[in-house]
């Protein structure tokens, strides 16, 4: 009997605090020596510059989200001796998939997630900046289908961005629509959760697309992963860098279906799921955990004074 297969998840990325984190960030061998490397690529502290932020989103604090959730698999593999088959990095995560996975370096994962932070920020600072992402829960299929019925009927324009499980969507749409949109889930039993600006994974931002593969990956060397990547667009298993490659730009404008990869984990035969970054969504939702026995590898977890082995 072949053994329970493993595969590293790396989060879609969220509001995280440096005060969260930081302990991790100084103390983790493999992160000081990521952020000692990073630093030099970015000709800046990445500590320091992330303390000082003001933005969730800002540069620094996507390049140290990057960065956590790459060290954080380390030390999974260092001290709970996790062994992964295949890897995924849904929306955010990619990044530190296709550097964990050897797709990339890791320097070079570090001057994309710089790289794609400043060319995204320019883009929406000018372009669709009426255009927000919503996410609720609790709204089966049947129920979102007249929702959407009933933004067609208004003439207004949508697009589903991601599906998150199978009550668990996030909809692109215009910012006037959201109050209403709110009004309308509660009303069939569904529960409005935030809103995302800028807003994520539509086919209309073809042109940022174009932007991020001129202005960034250019200059970017894409080598075949070591490590399986699993496409979380539609559950393809990539294993040459140009596949990982399409993955990353076709982020700007294809939907995340989340609920696709985990039937393509599950072909896989993966058991085991470690959560490697700071989560509050992957991990957490139905479909995964009715799917695979949950590793959370966040960096309170990494900090927590473990047990000498004993003689």
């Amino acid at each position: 009997m072949t053994s329970p297969r493993t595969a590293i998840v790396f989060p879609g990325m969220g509001p995280v605090a440096f005060a969260d984190v930081a302990d991790f960030m100084r103390g983790d061998p493999a992160a000081r020596r990521l952020i000692a490397a990073a630093d030099d690529v970015l000709g800046y502290s990445l500590v320091d510059r992330f303390q000082e932020s003001r933005s969730d989103y800002s540069e620094a604090a996507q390049v140290a989200f990057m960065v956590n959730c790459v060290a954080l698999a380390d030390w999974a593999e260092r001290t709970l001796g996790v062994e992964p088959s295949v890897c995924v990095g849904p929306s955010f995560g990619g990044k530190a998939a296709a550097a964990y996975s050897g797709a990339l370096s890791f320097e070079d994962a570090v001057r994309m997630t710089a790289g794609l932070a400043r060319c995204t920020d320019d883009y929406f600072a000018h372009e669709h900046r009426d255009i927000v992402t919503h996410s609720f829960v609790r709204t089966p299929e049947p129920a979102l289908r007249e929702v959407l019925a009933e933004l067609d009927e208004r003439g207004e324009w949508y697009d589903l961005s991601c599906y998150i499980d199978h009550d668990f969507y996030m909809l692109s749409l215009a910012e006037r629509q959201v109050e209403w949109l709110q009004q309308r889930v509660r009303a069939i039993g569904g529960l409005p959760l935030y809103t995302m600006r800028p807003p994520m994974h539509s086919a209309a931002f073809r042109p940022l697309r174009r932007r991020a593969e001129e202005e960034v990956f250019d200059g970017l060397r894409f080598a075949d992963p070591r490590l399986p990547v699993v496409d979380d667009h539609d559950g393809a298993l990539l294993t040459t860098g140009d596949g990982v490659r399409t993955m990353l730009l076709d982020g700007f404008v294809r939907p995340l279906r989340w609920p696709e990869v985990v039937a393509a984990l599950r072909r896989l035969e993966v058991a085991r799921v470690c959560v490697s970054g700071p989560d509050s969504l992957f991990g957490r939702v139905a479909v995964t955990r009715e799917s695979f026995a949950v590793t959370p590898v966040n960096p309170r977890l990494a900090m927590m004074p473990r047990p000498a082995p004993v003689a």
